[in-house]
């Protein structure tokens, strides 16, 4: 059985592993809920489970505490998630928490806790040809000047966690700024999703990004934007019960980009595949809701769109 690595077990065994297929990038987080419980989240949790669902050998590396108290509150482990994921903890001295609020349907985020940032030097060297490689950051965890080193066949991003400020030391109200990454690496993108949330802090890297490759923008209901090529589409979103949507931005991705590297799969194809995908994630809870190819292709069967609003 494949085994999540703590900070404390050795890295001989995923050194000898078989280079993933898929490999997330980024902080998987504690979500402070205000009934007390503590559930994991982030994007490297959800596009990982995404892509191990979807049948891709899938791979983690982040940086946390994970299975014992971290300031007051148990953080889960993450051995439920051994038989599905390779995961590499570097050793921290907290876990990156978040605490979210809601009035009025927005959003207000907490961040009092960090996990630093995760040092790409830590990767196993056949990780960094992955065959997918997916920067997830979600809070400034990922030193873009670090990124040079990674040679995978499709290189993409969701790049919400660069936009993401707070206060340092002792954290605080999380706040947003205007994406700025390097040449180097917006050049070297293959694809990137962000939601229409965040689209005006980073509109001229989608564009640039979807001039050349592939870029997304998911608009909840209304379905998504694809620019691909310098072309606009829109694809539709699928009608669903909403249990909760935790995640759905982060599994739309993870399908995404890997639909993507199917050659004989168009753009709009693979953003149909993604839509449908997050739709069926939104019925169940957290992760447990994340589908797997056999759901999918069963809900295809009978799904019903979303009218298309431009």
């Amino acid at each position: 059985m494949r085994q999540p690595l703590s900070d404390k077990r050795s890295h001989a065994g995923l050194q000898g592993s078989r280079t993933p297929e898929y490999l997330v990038i980024g902080h998987i987080c504690a979500d402070l809920h205000t009934e007390g419980h503590v559930v994991l989240g982030g994007t490297a949790l959800y596009s990982a489970l995404t892509a191990a669902r979807l049948g891709w050998r899938t791979a983690v590396l982040t940086r946390g505490i994970f299975g014992r108290e971290v300031h007051g509150h148990m953080v889960p482990s993450l051995e439920p998630f051994a038989d599905e994921l390779d995961i590499i903890v570097q050793e921290a001295g907290s876990t990156t928490m978040f605490v979210n609020t809601y009035n009025a349907g927005r959003r207000t985020q907490m961040l009092p806790h960090w996990a630093e940032p995760i040092d790409l030097r830590g990767l196993p060297p056949h990780w960094r040809n992955a065959k997918i490689i997916h920067l997830g950051p979600i809070a400034q965890e990922i030193d873009p000047r670090q990124t040079g080193g990674l040679t995978p066949e499709f290189l993409g991003a969701t790049p919400q966690g660069w936009m993401r400020n707070w206060p340092r030391p002792g954290g605080g109200r999380v706040t947003t700024s205007h994406l700025r990454l390097p040449a180097s690496l917006v050049g070297s993108l293959d694809g990137i999703v962000v939601s229409d949330e965040e689209i005006s802090d980073c509109r001229d890297t989608v564009d640039a990004v979807g001039s050349r490759r592939l870029g997304a923008v998911t608009m909840g209901d209304n379905g998504s934007r694809i620019i691909y090529g310098g072309t606009t589409d829109y694809v539709a979103a699928y009608k669903v019960d909403v249990a909760d949507a935790t995640g759905a931005g982060d599994t739309y991705a993870a399908s995404f980009f890997i639909k993507a590297t199917d050659r004989s799969v168009s753009a709009v194809k693979a953003a149909q595949f993604a839509s449908a995908v997050s739709a069926l994630s939104l019925t169940g809870v957290g992760v447990d809701g994340i589908p797997t190819a056999a759901q999918i292709d069963e809900f295809l069967k009978t799904a019903q769109e979303y009218p298309i609003r431009r």
